[in-house]
């Protein structure tokens, strides 16, 4: 197992107090507002653009932050992010992850031209449209189908559940297709990118969620479009391979998002707690309220060694090999396991602190406790990590 250090440098939080601030200034006076009326605000996403959150796992060539920026960075970026407003760190997370990434690490460098510096700006935004009405782990299962005719990809299929895939800056959807079929008899599955407003591709309308109300969310069809055949991304017939890989990455970018989560949860319940009064006293005296927001402290610290572990490791692979993939494929599922399931967990003791308070919409506790379900779904379920995790351990299960 690797040495890897992962405390936060100085510099690191120095650049969350930086997020924070913003976060606190731009998200936290509307987010209440922008769940109510499910209001996605391209405006903020820019100006998270402008303070370098979209860059900063990008090379400067592109306009990123370089060697100033690592995938520990992002991980602090979403957590501050997220610990103001679900959405918003979710946004984020997806832009660089499922959008950015992808293209950085498998496109060519026309591609990478092509695409990269609106993305890293923050100006545009991308999707990666991998899940499908009946597919999702299951690659076998993909029924979207892209043909080479000539000199352009044709798709057709479907996608749903797509991140920043219908907004007014979506600049285009990265789309796992069957392209073909192996020799084993197994679908080739191949990753074409289609840009937005390529006739034929449509986001349908927005989804009605039970949270994350201010993130972009489309079902996406896909009826004879055509695209040029250079918009295949990285090597054909490994497709779903690919996302694979930009899964893990995202494991531990939902980790960090699930810190912010347990993070808010943990300030507003001891605000709360030494502030409500009940039979002459702060309901903080209770032990049996007491004892839950002590519960609260120790989710979020494991939550957050674990998750900056994992990005620790992360930056070590890319930076030096001085930590191999497995050990960051294990890391990545360990902490996304735990620190969701602690997430929702701790929407829920929130909850129960607030009392009646806690069921109102007036409250972001409430807001919390419906955007939390989710984080244990996206990015690979709860038995997904369970599975990988045993694997890692050389457990031969299904």
């Amino acid at each position: 197992m690797t040495s890897t250090a992962f405390e936060l440098s100085r510099e690191h939080e120095e650049f969350r107090r930086s997020v924070r601030e913003f976060a606190e200034a731009e998200i936290a006076p509307h987010a209440a507002q922008w769940d109510k009326d499910h209001h996605f605000p391209v405006d903020v996403v820019q100006k998270m653009g402008q303070l370098g959150l979209f860059g900063l796992t990008a090379p400067e060539e592109f306009g990123g932050a370089g060697e100033d920026g690592d995938f520990t960075s992002l991980c602090v970026a979403i957590e501050e992010i997220g610990r103001i407003d679900q959405s918003m760190g979710i946004t984020l997370q997806a832009g660089v992850g499922l959008g950015i990434n992808p293209i950085l690490t498998y496109g060519t460098e026309a591609q990478k031209k092509e695409w990269l510096p609106a993305l890293v700006a923050g100006e545009r935004l991308a999707g990666f449209g991998l899940t499908e009405p009946g597919a999702g782990s299951d690659a076998g299962a993909t029924r979207t189908k892209a043909v080479l005719d000539g000199e352009e990809w044709v798709v057709d299929g479907a996608k749903q559940f797509i991140t920043n895939s219908g907004s007014s800056i979506t600049s285009l959807v990265t789309v796992t297709a069957r392209t073909g079929t192996r020799e084993d008899g197994r679908p080739e599955i191949s990753a074409i990118m289609v840009p937005a407003g390529t006739p034929g591709f449509t986001a349908e309308k927005a989804y009605d969620k039970l949270g994350w109300h201010a993130s972009d969310t489309h079902p996406l069809s896909f009826e004879g479009v055509r695209v040029p055949a250079d918009h295949l991304l990285g090597e054909r017939g490994r497709g779903y391979a690919q996302f694979l890989a930009t899964l893990d990455d995202g494991r531990v970018a939902i980790s960090a998002l699930s810190v912010g989560c347990i993070q808010a949860c943990l300030d507003m319940s001891v605000a709360y707690a030494g502030e409500r009064q009940t039979f002459g006293g702060p309901i903080g005296r209770k032990q049996g309220v007491a004892f839950q927001i002590a519960d609260l402290e120790v989710m979020l610290h494991a939550s957050r060694m674990l998750t900056y572990r994992a990005a620790a490791i992360k930056d070590a692979m890319d930076r030096d090999g001085s930590a191999t993939y497995q050990e960051f494929k294990q890391a990545a599922a360990v902490a996304k396991l735990y620190s969701t399931e602690s997430a929702v967990t701790a929407t829920r003791i929130a909850t129960q602190v607030f009392g009646g308070y806690g069921f109102m919409e007036e409250y972001p506790v409430a807001r919390f406790y419906r955007d939390a379900k989710v984080l244990e779904i996206g990015e690979g379920t709860s038995e997904v990590q369970r599975m990988l995790i045993a694997r890692g351990l050389g457990l031969p299960v299904e």
